[in-house]
């Protein structure tokens, strides 16, 4: 049976693929950002997944306003990375995993929620950004990566409730499958941040901290946000969060409240661009003598 290991958050601000790409990484301006995920980097070589369900917004690269999915599976072999208007990073292809994303679609289908299945698409950097922050610059990617794209762009957007419910679903769909296979998800985007009009360059501290807390020690009450709180708070763009709920429902302790599972990793830092970074490591846990 297949299962999930981990949940992985953290953002995706384009400007971080540039300063990878260019070698700006030791930098002083970009020198906190690349430290607070050096944990990470380890973290991932000692517990590489057989397969990452990543969860990212397309920016008008695969969709644009011609046909904008609220919810869209990757079920490709494989995804070339995207040219946004400066060529394509120079980053590994994605190798994908159709068996099991098609897999997921049939069961998340059947419980009632409607994906649009993708048989061909390029990623941007939604998806390749937090590969690099997790992998480094590797010549391959560790493991097959299954894309999901989220509608964070064009309103009406999903709520972080109905994100969270298909957190549970996919968790469900994953346990389906009859191959042993170990499975991250991870959610990307956010934090705080607004690209635009007289709030641009808006960061909240204080709201994307108590988001963190919310989503470790009470993932229901972070659900619950009401879509006004993300702009009123975290400015327009700061509806990226409600992609992070969609992994938050897939762990453990949402299925089962005496099941735990545990922050192996925080970090959160201002500014990278004119956004905030956040990202968190959550780890299942299982009972000794159960240990998956």
């Amino acid at each position: 049976m297949a299962h999930i290991t981990a949940s992985v958050y953290t953002s995706h601000v384009p400007a971080i693929g540039a300063a990878l790409d260019l070698g700006k990484t030791q930098e002083p301006y970009w020198q906190p950002v690349f430290q607070g995920y050096e944990f990470s980097k380890q973290w991932m070589k000692d517990n590489t997944p057989d397969v990452i369900f990543l969860v990212y917004n397309d920016h008008a690269t695969a969709f644009s306003l011609d046909m904008i999915p609220t919810f869209a599976i990757g079920t490709a072999a494989s995804y070339q990375p995207a040219d946004e208007g400066w060529g394509p990073r120079p980053v590994p292809v994605v190798q994908g995993h159709p068996e099991l994303a098609a897999h997921i679609a049939q069961s998340v289908i059947q419980q009632d929620f409607d994906l649009t299945i993708v048989n061909k698409m390029d990623v941007d950097h939604g998806l390749t950004v937090p590969l690099s922050l997790m992998c480094g610059q590797p010549d391959v990617w560790p493991c097959p990566v299954i894309p999901f794209a989220v509608n964070v762009v064009q309103y009406p957007v999903p709520s972080g409730q109905r994100c969270f419910n298909l957190g549970k679903a996919i968790r469900k769909a994953v346990e389906s499958y009859d191959e042993d296979l170990k499975v991250q998800i991870w959610g990307t985007g956010g934090m705080s941040h607004q690209l635009q009009g007289p709030r641009a360059g808006l960061i909240n501290r204080e709201f994307d901290n108590a988001f963190l807390d919310k989503l470790i020690h009470d993932p229901a009450a972070a659900a619950a946000i009401p879509h006004i709180d993300y702009v009123r708070e975290a400015g327009s763009e700061g509806i990226e969060l409600v992609m992070w709920l969609i992994a938050r429902g897939a762990m453990n302790d949402v299925a089962d409240p005496s099941a735990s599972t545990r922050a192996r990793h925080r970090f959160y830092h201002v500014p990278a661009s004119n956004t905030a970074v956040g990202h968190l490591i959550l780890e299942n846990q299982y009972l000794c003598g159960t240990d998956l």
